[in-house]
């Protein structure tokens, strides 16, 4: 099969001209290997449902887009004609996040309207997504959209719900069942609900010129899609969040006002009857627009060491620690020696406000020279708002002191203003040859395949929410791997190394008549702590996909945890390969991921002790050597306790690995030299 191009490609023609309106017609397109089957009805309105495995998974669904022009996409429409097509092609992506290549096989079913709109259904054997698209002159206003799901069985939804449209997106998962979530409830994508027919992911890609989807209940077992209308005035935020924070106080009566010609953002239903299957599917990639950079060879995934996380608590040295150029210098030295590829240079910087501006004791072009000696790249970080007042010459600032990535904050929003400012910044940095690390920001939906250059986002709960929560469980970090990295790369930060057994892990004791439930765990914003076992956080550098990973402690906490560090210094950040080994959602996951010939395993465990068994029968033939990183026998009380297993193995060997409580396992496998 050509990686490069279509391996196949069959194409029928079904023209049906002049199908009257309130003539209802069902058509039906199915997945490859015929396992999920889709029927759509065009009358006076469009639904859809969905089998899965011959069990009815969605129930008849309406959408319509809905225009100042035209009240209903579909009601009083005729159809002009139906389109079948089946593509098997593979993707190469620029960036490797699960894989050096995907299968992209579908089958796929346009309806068009003499109106000049279109509505197109793709089915995949990991799911399906439709999209509208429209051909007309006038530019539209489209004032709503509708996107029913409505489940055929019970349903629960592990719902991330937030306060608002403005949010950094970053929340726990709720298990609740979809009949008791109100349409005045919102939830952010993506979105995962359990049936008995299957598992199914709810997210969009291909999101450009466009607000963003969210989710909402309706009181029965259904959720359906919701959307931030265009800001018409927003306020600046109070003292001292003035350069980031931009609330919006009133919007339009409309979502997004757009040219007349063009596709809309695919809605994804992506579906697995396990777990597990999730772990591999990329549809958010594959329905995304292809890449507009034609020459990707300086985009380099790679780590890098993280600051803000640490707060500059380094130690053992002769100066004072702080936003300063020595404390930077040290920060390059530690990356260079464990063959790190970049350094960030976070809040603090520049003077806040000003992206032209310098601070006192801060060289920044000396940090840059430095660094670029001894061969590591340097990342910026800014406010979005900053960077939004003084574009144009704060690019060119990155590019001309040599920084190597930009890092934007504090978007917390994605309305169809805020989703075109991301794609600018896309487009501007990868003029000036710069990575882009979106944080405060909504999940992955498509830019990263069209900019290949925005390599990793946040809109995660990360490692940071221990500095002032106890948020950031075991549990949560089992969750994520099946929903929002789902979508596409996390910049969730892992990599403590003070690191404590969390209050839902801990045996509850009670001294003197008070619980001590915490009395492992702290809430500390300078010095912060994990709240899993040394091992579980080795692990997420092999479980969470982000090709640009943050090592977030501190240097001098890594050099004192060499043999860790060290570890952790040589996983890759991009794939070749993908093997899901275990995985139940908030409980644990374990992951095979291949890097030319070295292979590496992670596993992670939610708060309750198991055993997992390894089985190695993913490797080639051929001897191999083995290195495992496994929680020590007192890592329960002692979250820091692990011990190091040296064996040579082959595909026939099978370990059984004990994991405790917020605790995991990860291993490295090169072949064997004789």
């Amino acid at each position: 099969m050509n990686k490069n191009f279509y391996s196949a490609c069959l194409v029928a023609l079904l023209m049906l001209l002049g199908t009257p309106t309130g003539n209802a017609k069902t058509l039906q397109v199915v997945s490859p290997d015929s396992h999920i089957k889709v029927s759509i009805t065009v009358n006076d309105d469009v639904t859809y449902a969905v089998d899965y495995h011959g069990k009815p998974l969605l129930a008849p669904s309406r959408i319509d887009l809905l225009t100042r022009q035209t009240p209903s996409f579909t009601q009083s429409a005729v159809v002009k004609n139906i389109a079948r097509r089946e593509i098997d092609r593979v993707l190469s992506p620029e960036v490797k996040v699960k894989s050096q290549s995907i299968r992209d096989h579908f089958n796929e079913l346009s309806v068009s309207f003499e109106s000049g709109k279109h509505i197109t259904f793709r089915v995949f054997n990991d799911g399906l997504a439709y999209r509208f698209s429209t051909d007309v002159d006038e530019r539209l206003v489209v004032t709503g959209e509708l996107a029913e799901f409505n489940f055929a069985g019970q349903a629960q939804v592990y719902f991330a719900e937030e306060e608002s449209f403005y949010s950094h997106n970053e929340r726990s998962y709720t298990v609740t069942p979809a009949s008791e979530i109100s349409d005045s409830q919102l939830g952010s994508l993506p979105g995962l609900v359990k049936t008995d027919a299957g598992n199914v992911l709810l997210t969009e890609t291909a999101l450009r010129d466009y607000a963003g989807m969210w989710l909402s209940g309706t009181g029965n077992n259904a959720l359906k899609g919701t959307f931030p209308r265009l800001p018409t005035k927003t306020e600046m935020g109070a003292p001292p969040w003035e350069d980031r924070n931009q609330p919006v106080t009133e919007r339009a009566d409309y979502i997004a006002e757009t040219t007349g010609s063009r596709d809309f953002p695919w809605r994804i239903l992506a579906v697995a009857s396990s777990d597990s299957d999730l772990l591999t599917n990329q549809l958010s990639y594959q329905l995304a627009e292809p890449s507009k950079i034609a020459d990707t060879s300086w985009i380099k995934p790679g780590k890098v060491a993280w600051d803000w996380y640490n707060a500059n608590n380094i130690h053992g040295v002769d100066f004072k620690a702080g936003l300063n150029t020595e404390t930077y210098k040290y920060y390059i030295d530690f990356a260079a020696d464990y063959g790190i590829e970049y350094v960030i240079l976070d809040e603090g910087w520049y003077p806040l406000g000003d992206l032209m501006g310098s601070v006192d004791g801060f060289d920044v072009p000396e940090i840059i020279a430095y660094a670029k000696q001894k061969g590591v790249g340097i990342i910026l970080w800014a406010t979005w708002l900053t960077l939004y007042e003084q574009f144009e010459e704060a690019m060119d600032r990155f590019a001309s002191l040599g920084a190597v990535g930009i890092k934007p904050d504090f978007f917390q929003r994605d309305d169809q203003e805020m989703v075109n400012f991301y794609w600018k910044i896309a487009e501007a940095a990868a003029e000036r040859n710069l990575l882009v690390d979106f944080h405060g920001a909504y999940k992955p939906a498509g830019l990263r395949r069209t900019y290949p250059n925005v390599i990793t986002r946040e809109g995660v709960k990360g490692l940071e929410w221990n500095k002032w929560s106890d948020e950031s469980t075991p549990e949560h970090n089992t969750t994520l791997p099946f929903i929002r990295m789902v979508a596409g790369p996390m910049d969730y930060t892992p990599g403590a190394m003070s690191n404590a057994v969390g209050p839902a892990a801990f045996e509850a004791v009670t001294y003197n008549g008070k619980d001590e439930n915490h009395k492992d765990f702290a809430i500390r914003f300078n010095r912060p702590m994990s709240q899993t076992t040394r091992v579980h956080q080795m692990a997420m550098f092999t479980v969470f996909e982000s090709p640009l990973q943050m090592m977030a402690d501190s240097p001098t906490r890594y050099r004192e945890e060499s043999e860790s560090a060290g570890f952790i210094a040589k996983v890759p950040t991009v794939w070749d390969e993908t093997i899901p080994l275990h995985g139940k959602i908030g409980d644990y996951v374990a992951v095979a991921r291949r890097a030319g010939d070295n292979w590496f395993v992670g596993a992670m465990n939610d708060e309750h002790p198991r055993t997992l068994p390894l089985s190695l029968d993913f490797l080639p033939e051929g001897r191999f050597d083995i290195v495992i990183f496994q929680d020590g026998i007192n890592a329960d009380r002692w979250a820091e306790d692990y011990k190091v297993i040296e064996k040579n193995v082959d595909r026939s060997t099978v370990l059984d690995m004990t994991l405790a409580p917020g605790g995991g396992y990860t291993a490295r496998i090169v072949p064997h030299n004789d």
